[in-house]
């Protein structure tokens, strides 16, 4: 117990040492919300990694693996597809954002489609598919401590203890904005995925290891199906869950924040191919080491604990202890940056968009909003514990995020569509998925086990197109004259304009819109 809790407090330390040293006073919400746009492709990809993975992939992904088996591979396909495609939004979404001066996901399709409420419903969904990421986090810190008190820590306590944690590194989070998020992210992501690669290929290579690549060779014939091959599952299953994982891996708003973070286009690319490699090593080979102890009793009992009793098993309490770092690393790397990704999108693009709040006012009430965020969380991660299959929460958080989809992609790659198009879409898409949620929390076996989120897909995808279609004619001439605009800025055919310049044809924009809608 001594020893976890030890080495918990000097990797914790070394966060607070880091944020002490690099401490920098932000001069305006830019500065704040995405460090100024002043990092390099190393720091981002590692941003990038951090934000895809949380500490719950320890947990429930690899107890996933455990108990469905290959199964658990879908992550390492939607992470690489992913991030892959990231390669290509990235580049325009920076161009853009270093124009306009953008900060969060919202702010982009409120530029594009010349609309506020269009703004507003993307950072609602956004945050509201966030908080599920944020409950798993907050739920794999109770872990940790649960497991480093050898389990004399009570739930509430130990979600106390995280809970404390957070807003410990909050104190830090809140001051320097995303620019502490990015050192740190590199140190936690370090340890998180770096060295937990590193114990996972020792694992697998060493005679001594309960769940070496020999193991492999032996496991279940069950655990080499997959949905739909057999079962209670249908043929659409695993497309779904991959298919909004790679297109949902593109919505999420934590991921935007980090491209605006990039010092220039080229960063951006160089990072998205970095996290590729990290992102899918790492994973790979977890989902290797956790296919290998699928045979161990103690695994196979309570696979979502599968992790540390694998490595309790054959290191002890030291390799225990390092084990709970990694979980720790990831969880509060990925707390804080979904926090600080919620509360900059509620104080700027919904607050915001109802006052007018200059840029102190609005930095502070983007720290309030992350306080309330990750209090919001604790209590529900309380409530949600002990889910028998944790994992099925990041799935449900992918079928609200997927509705930002289609919008986003058609308004970054194509010139058509219209801001009545993106919202009767995006609004319709996500009722429609959560309704069907609720009713079919997992699957639609009715459909071939298609997904609530893809079926809503269709709906927004529907709608777009036609209401798009119906509405061409409103668009007015400077909005038609913005979006060429936009995408000779993408295209990098044209120079930037002069930042009033930009700022003032934004602004005419927008007040054409307000004398439609009055």
């Amino acid at each position: 117990m001594a020893v976890m809790f030890t080495m918990l407090g000097l990797f914790f330390a070394g966060i607070i040492l880091i944020l002490y040293i690099t401490q920098k006073r932000s001069h305006s919400f830019d500065d704040y919300a995405v460090a100024g746009r002043s990092f390099g492709p190393w720091y981002v990809a590692m941003c990038y990694v951090n934000s895809w993975w949380p500490g719950t992939v320890f947990i429930s992904f690899a107890g996933l693996s455990v108990a469905s088996g290959v199964f658990g591979f879908y992550g390492l396909a939607y992470s690489t597809l992913g991030l892959s495609f990231m390669y290509f939004v990235a580049t325009r979404a920076w161009r853009w954002g270093k124009q306009y001066n953008l900060v969060t996901q919202p702010d982009l399709m409120r530029l594009r489609y010349s609309s506020k409420a269009v703004g507003v419903v993307t950072s609602l969904i956004g945050a509201i598919a966030i908080l599920p990421w944020t409950i798993l986090g907050m739920q794999a810190l109770a872990t940790v401590f649960h497991i480093a008190s050898n389990g004399s820590w009570a739930l509430p306590v130990c979600l106390g203890a995280g809970l404390a944690v957070i807003l410990i590194r909050q104190i830090w989070t809140v001051q320097m904005g995303m620019r502490g998020l990015v050192y740190t992210d590199m140190y936690q992501g370090i340890f998180a995925y770096v060295i937990a690669a590193i114990v996972c290929v020792f694992l697998l290579v060493s005679s001594s290891s309960p769940a070496n690549w020999g193991d492999l060779s032996h496991i279940s014939a069950d655990l080499l199906k997959v949905p739909g091959d057999g079962g209670q599952y249908g043929p659409w299953y695993l497309f779904c869950q991959i298919f909004t994982g790679v297109v949902g891996a593109l919505c999420w708003p934590m991921s935007f924040v980090r491209i605006y973070t990039a010092n220039n286009v080229r960063s951006v690319k160089q990072s998205t191919n970095r996290a590729i490699v990290i992102s899918g090593v790492f994973y790979a080979l977890l989902t290797l080491v956790m296919l290998a102890a699928a045979h161990i009793p103690a695994v196979a009992k309570n696979p979502q604990a599968g992790w540390t009793t694998l490595l309790n098993q054959w290191g002890g309490v030291w390799l225990l202890g390092l084990g709970l770092v990694m979980i720790f690393a990831g969880s509060i790397g990925h707390i804080d940056g979904s926090i600080q990704a919620a509360g900059t999108q509620i104080a700027n693009d919904i607050i915001g968009n109802k006052v007018h709040l200059n840029d102190a006012t609005k930095t502070k009430v983007s720290k309030i909003c992350m306080v309330i965020f990750v209090l919001v969380s604790a209590v529900l991660a309380y409530f949600t514990n002990g889910m028998s299959r944790l994992q099925l929460l990041a799935q449900l958080s992918y079928q609200g995020i997927v509705q930002i989809a289609v919008p986003l992609f058609f308004g970054i790659f194509f010139k058509f569509g219209n801001k009545y198009g993106a919202l009767s879409g995006m609004i319709s898409g996500f009722a429609v998925a959560a309704v069907l949620t609720v009713i079919y929390p997992d699957d639609i076996a009715a459909l071939g086990s298609l997904t609530s989120g893809v079926v809503g897909m269709m709906v927004n995808l529907v709608l777009y197109v036609v209401v798009s279609l119906a509405t061409r004619n409103r668009m007015s001439k400077q909005e038609i004259d913005h979006v060429d605009e936009l995408f000779e800025v993408a295209s990098a055919r044209r120079s930037a304009l002069p930042a009033a310049e930009s700022s003032q044809v934004e602004s005419e924009v927008m007040a054409t819109e307000d004398a439609v809608v009055q």
